[in-house]
């Protein structure tokens, strides 16, 4: 990946190296790289404010159709070909299409994998990377938490407060998960639609990641996560994301259906 994305990440670290720069006369040595790295952070999430907003209004479409889509799968589901002109048809009904939830956060991962790679490798176009020298608190920003002097040292509280943090904003994005996505219809069986404890979990994984890379890399992961967060919230609460009741499931007639 890093050899693919090599003059992207070259060129993002001459940037955020002139922020850390620019930033030391005020905020000294210690501050100026974490600062460089949280307004770097912004500037790549505010880049890509459009394409979260196409993915989060495919995200909702796709919860408004489940309950439909889960019928045609249990009419039509020996049925490939007879399945798939059905799910077709809905999506086009609806004004959407399968992968439009997922086609944006695609078209994102080329950006924010050059911030991870670049707040997570030791050298950068096979020289140090310098902005891991510096320090929050006087822990490298290049350090590992299991590498450190053990929890109750400065080494070990600087970890546990970004997992702090980070658990506290996954947290708070099951939360508002939960409050943006309509209660759906139990099945005919009486048990709820699949996915919803892994939508629960999901999130955490975000925490397990921040274990076991640099300090930096841990830093851009609240301040992407905390972004993501806000920006949901945002859009949600200024109407650009609306959650619609679920649709009942409700299944086209035959086409050899009788007419009464």
């Amino acid at each position: 990946m890093t050899s693919f994305l090599g003059v992207p990440i070259d060129a993002a670290y001459h940037l955020v190296s002139g922020f850390t720069s620019f930033l030391t006369p005020a905020l000294g040595a210690a501050m100026a790289a974490v600062a460089a790295i949280v307004l770097f952070t912004v500037a790549v999430r505010l880049i890509l404010m459009p394409l979260s907003l196409r993915g989060l209004r495919g995200q909702t479409a796709a919860t408004r159709l489940a309950p439909q889509l889960q019928a045609l799968q249990k009419k039509y589901g020996k049925q490939p070909e007879r399945l798939q002109r059905e799910m077709t048809a809905l999506y086009k009904r609806e004004g959407t299409s399968m992968f439009a939830g997922l086609t944006p956060f695609l078209l994102q991962w080329p950006l924010l994998s050059v911030v991870y790679v670049l707040f997570r490798s030791a050298q950068i176009g096979g020289k140090p990377n310098t902005l891991l020298t510096r320090d929050l608190f006087g822990v490298p920003l290049g350090s590992h938490w299991l590498a450190g002097a053990g929890p109750a040292s400065v080494h070990g509280l600087v970890f546990l407060g970004v997992f702090a943090l980070l658990a506290g904003l996954c947290w708070l994005s099951v939360r508002l998960g939960k409050l943006m996505t309509p209660a759906q219809p139990l099945a005919a069986d009486g048990t709820s639609a699949p996915g919803g404890a892994l939508i629960r979990v999901l999130p955490y994984v975000t925490l397990v990641i921040a274990a076991f890379v640099p300090l930096a890399a841990g830093i851009y992961l609240i301040v992407s996560t905390g972004w993501a967060l806000a920006e949901r919230a945002f859009f949600w609460r200024t109407g650009r994301i609306s959650v619609a009741p679920p649709s009942p499931p409700q299944l086209p007639a035959a086409s050899g259906a009788r007419r009464r």
